[in-house]
């Protein structure tokens, strides 16, 4: 979603609300100039900016997924070594 600067102003409440499910682009004069972000999405790119500038390879991951990998974390790491060693099966078959 992408509005004016003084509709912004105008439908401040309105925007929170619509930022909770997707980023809100605001224009003034005609330009991107800044985005209205959820505090979940602004923590995700937190996230990723220090995984990013301490080297990590892994990207940051939703809770679920970090619940997931502490349950599961020997098969993961298992077939993350088996891609690693073999790669994905028929890769050289694929058009893309």
């Amino acid at each position: 979603m992408s509005v004016s600067a003084t509709e912004a102003k105008n439908r401040f409440g309105q925007l929170l609300e619509q930022a909770q499910r997707a980023p809100v682009v605001i224009e003034k004069a005609g330009r991107r100039h800044s985005v209205l972000l959820s505090v979940e999405q602004y923590e995700l790119l937190l996230s990723a900016q220090r995984h990013a500038a301490q080297g990590a390879a892994r990207p940051a991951y939703g809770p679920e997924a970090q619940a997931f990998y502490a349950k599961y974390k020997d098969w993961v790491d298992e077939q993350h070594a088996h891609f690693e060693k073999y790669g994905v099966f028929g890769e050289e078959y694929r058009l893309w």
